[in-house]
């Protein structure tokens, strides 16, 4: 008699739980586009979403800690004159977020700490070089201020934030619409996958094609890919039958897929989200009311199946928290903000463990907020590996966020912005008690000058 052997993981016991409702963000009014994007982003300090606007696009940014009931007049980003199809925070700032519409345009946007308290309508930069929407956005995981954007007329722009011009400008390689682009961990590939159903390794530098593999799907729609572990990619797509499918593949071997795994008959489009600390891929489809989640290993089948967390109302986004905006000492490995209709609701996966000491197998180092390349350097070749953080005594910001300083000459709309900072600094230097008393000593010297001048006019 044969016993089935259970593979013992870590990780097969994790589970997903929805916050209380006064730790939701409600009553905010979701954009109801219909564009597979995530709609949400968030970093440690605060989570961005996609909302409904009259006359444009808009999206509103929410300080973490402003949970509960949202009200309708907090003010937005509303400077896109076409809807918002995707937005994203910087890396290696949490204070920047980058937004893709409609209208054709990428805008970089500067937020202050503490949020909105009034409309934000002028960005930090405007970038202008799509002839169609801008659907994709990706910011460069370790070169500071390179940002990765993809439209619908097929081009991939690679732009340097900083001087605001389009470095990179792959249109000669997609022949259909891109459906999703990304980078590998140190950022020295873009992986895209197409409508002319084809997925694409790209050397970004060059714009030429690394290596390419034909129908990594049968069925005709969307296809999405991320590089996980060793280089591989995972792709999530369709078969022939529209039965919903996950497969791993490596690019050094392009044939046949390592595994290819049908999962149901949904018709939402899968996003994967990869966590590279713990292996775990996550698949969350627009339109279901579940999250998956799967360990990638180095053991066939690959691809293995843990468990699915569950709801009753269906998903129209999700934002991913980075790694270091996690609670460590509750064994979160993963939190999502899953979009409603009318609200944000966060999800936390955890590890039940016992003690509450930090567990060193969970919380490998991981990357943190410092990138490693500038982008002049990156452009002109340099590669970089991400630069670590240990999690142990939680994520503090040793160092403050990198600074955004755009070249002036080139960037007009960040002149009156940039003298305001200047006229504020200075202000605060006159406010200096050194710098008080060191005037009034030279003030008390004048004074004395004169007196002696006007005593020797009368003598």
């Amino acid at each position: 008699m044969s016993r089935k052997v259970v593979r013992s993981s870590k990780f097969r016991h994790v589970f997903g739980q929805a916050l209380k409702a006064d730790q939701c963000y409600d009553d905010i009014r979701i954009s109801q586009m219909t564009w597979d994007s995530n709609f949400c982003s968030v970093n440690p300090k605060f989570v961005a979403m996609i909302v409904d606007a009259s006359g444009g696009g808009a999206f509103i940014v929410l300080p973490l800690s402003k949970t509960g009931r949202i009200d309708m007049s907090l003010p937005t980003v509303c400077g896109h004159t076409g809807p918002v199809l995707d937005i994203e925070f910087c890396p290696h700032n949490d204070n920047i977020i980058a937004s893709g519409s409609e209208d054709c345009s990428v805008m970089i946007w500067e937020i202050p700490d503490g949020g909105l308290i009034s409309p934000l309508k002028d960005p930090a930069v405007k970038l202008d070089g799509h002839s169609k929407r801008v659907g994709i956005l990706s910011w460069h995981p370790t070169a500071h201020n390179v940002l990765m954007s993809a439209g619908c007329d097929n081009v991939v722009i690679l732009w340097n934030v900083v001087h605001g011009e389009a470095v990179v400008r792959i249109d000669s390689v997609h022949t259909d619409l891109i459906y999703s682009a990304c980078w590998n961990r140190n950022g020295s590939q873009i992986l895209t996958s197409c409508k002319d159903k084809k997925l694409r390794v790209l050397d970004p530098r060059k714009g030429s094609v690394i290596c390419e593999k034909d129908k990594p799907h049968e069925g005709s729609r969307p296809v999405r890919a991320v590089f996980v572990s060793d280089g591989k990619i995972l792709t999530t797509g369709f078969s022939r039958m529209s039965e919903r499918q996950v497969a791993l593949w490596d690019p050094k071997n392009f044939g046949e897929p390592l595994t290819l795994q049908e999962l149901d008959t949904s018709s939402g489009v899968l996003l994967p989200f990869f966590d590279p600390d713990t292996g775990i891929v996550y698949l969350c489809g627009k339109g279901d009311s579940s999250i998956r989640y799967f360990e990638v290993t180095d053991e066939a089948p690959y691809v293995h199946y843990l468990s699915m967390y569950s709801s009753k109302e269906s998903q129209k986004g999700m934002g991913y928290m980075p790694k270091r905006g996690l609670e460590v000492n509750k064994c979160e490995i993963a939190r999502f903000y899953k979009l409603h209709e009318r609200k944000c609701e966060p999800i936390v996966m955890t590890v039940p463990r016992k003690s509450d000491l930090f567990q060193e197998d969970l919380y490998p180092d991981t990357i943190g907020p410092e990138p490693s390349v500038e982008a002049d350097d990156w452009f002109s070749g340099k590669n970089g590996e991400p630069i670590l953080i240990s999690l142990k005594d939680g994520f503090v910001a040793t160092t403050k966020n990198k600074e955004f300083k755009v070249i002036k000459s080139l960037m007009a709309t960040t002149s009156s912005s940039l003298s305001n900072r200047q006229s504020d600094s200075a202000v605060r230097e006159h406010r200096n008690p050194l710098c008080v008393m060191q005037g009034l000593i030279h003030l008390k010297t004048m004074y004395k000058r004169l007196d002696k001048i006007d005593s020797e006019k009368i003598y």
